[in-house]
């Protein structure tokens, strides 16, 4: 069955694949740019199965980045030439030329910007009133990040401004939400990224959790010994006491099928109880547990247009901040991006939280 399905996939993205490079041959072909149509198709099946070729083997990298591009210009192209089909159909404006210069700048004006939001990461800010409970803490700041997908795209030099903006922040703690990498760590350990996130500074230290790259990279105790090395203690499963300050609990990401229920990492004192799960699947169950302030990522807020009306179904809160019941709930877009470094519609960011115990 999986393997029809898989079969099915590949049909209809071949399809769709055909439809996209029909138009831009008739563009190409209307702008006398068009020599030969072996070339031109072995050329757009190669880029448009690069994401697949890319994974083959280490020297291949260089189809991953064309793979990750290719993503942003499928599915815009695909909508633009639906739109300019549509346009051609329904008035009498029939210029091809025309027509296909316009797709090709707005194709071209939404790269520009959507590279600019991935990589130009925003400052969230958040100010919440929380129990005192038997805190020595009269207040708090934290910082929250997720999926930052460190690799080839989302580079040493994207981390270093987090770790920039963070420091600035003067955080007690700093909580990194899952998808630290993208998939395998072997980049974060060949381009040094450990240097740069062991420059990290909070009163409390640096906390992470898994995601589900990091599973899809099966390289989980590479990652958590690299993560170490560069200062992060990654939770799995647990929850630590800091100080007479707070509990943390770190949850396995919903891709480990065995992974605990939040009910027995509980503990029962009456610490502020703060808790990471990369993937906002529940908020009802930790929410009745007497979670004080609940962490997730994942979704990307859909980082592309309109994919956030998708993630804005399947998630109870797929993005922002959240009062439910006593439970303070923080959803972030990212601060990487995963495929195409582009955002349209969403945004690269960070939140900075200041708590106040009452």
């Amino acid at each position: 069955m999986a393997k029809i399905i898989g079969a099915l996939v590949v049909v209809i993205y071949s399809g769709l694949t055909f439809y996209l490079g029909w138009n831009a041959r008739r563009w190409l072909v209307a702008m006398d740019w068009y020599y030969n149509t072996i070339i031109f198709w072995t050329i757009l099946y190669v880029v448009s199965f690069s994401i697949v070729i890319g994974r083959l083997h280490e020297s291949l990298r260089i189809f991953s980045v064309i793979g990750n591009y290719w993503m942003f210009i499928f599915e815009y192209g695909l909508l633009l030439c639906l739109m300019a089909q549509f346009v051609m159909w329904v008035t009498p404006f029939k210029n091809v030329q025309l027509i296909g210069c316009i797709v090709v700048a707005v194709l071209v004006l939404l790269f520009i910007v959507g590279s600019y939001l991935a990589y130009s990461p925003v400052v969230r800010n958040l100010t919440v009133t929380m129990d005192k409970k038997d805190s020595e803490l009269t207040s708090m700041r934290v910082v929250v990040a997720s999926d930052f997908h460190l690799g080839v795209l989302s580079n040493k030099r994207h981390l270093q401004r987090f770790v920039n903006v963070s420091n600035e922040a003067k955080p007690d703690v700093v909580f990194l939400v899952g998808d630290l990498v993208d998939d395998d760590p072997k980049w974060f350990v060949e381009d040094g990224m450990a240097e740069v996130m062991k420059q990290l500074t909070s009163t409390y230290g640096v906390y992470g959790v898994l995601g589900n790259h990091e599973y899809y990279g099966k390289k989980i105790p590479k990652f958590v010994e690299e993560m170490d090395k560069a200062g992060v203690k990654i939770l799995r499963d647990e929850t630590i006491q800091v100080d007479k300050a707070f509990l943390i609990t770190g949850q396995e990401d919903t891709t480990n099928k065995e992974r605990q229920k939040l009910k027995a990492l509980r503990v029962d004192n009456h610490l502020p109880w703060f808790v990471m799960n990369h993937t906002p699947n529940d908020l009802v169950t930790p929410a009745q547990e007497g979670v004080n302030f609940h962490m997730s990522g994942h979704t990307h807020k859909g980082q592309m247009w309109p994919n956030q009306h998708i993630t804005a179904r399947v998630f109870e809160l797929d993005h922002g901040y959240k009062l439910k019941e006593q439970m303070h709930t923080l959803v972030s877009s990212g601060f990487g991006f995963w495929g195409p470094p582009i955002r349209i519609g969403s945004r690269s960011e960070l939140w900075v939280v200041d708590i106040t115990f009452r």
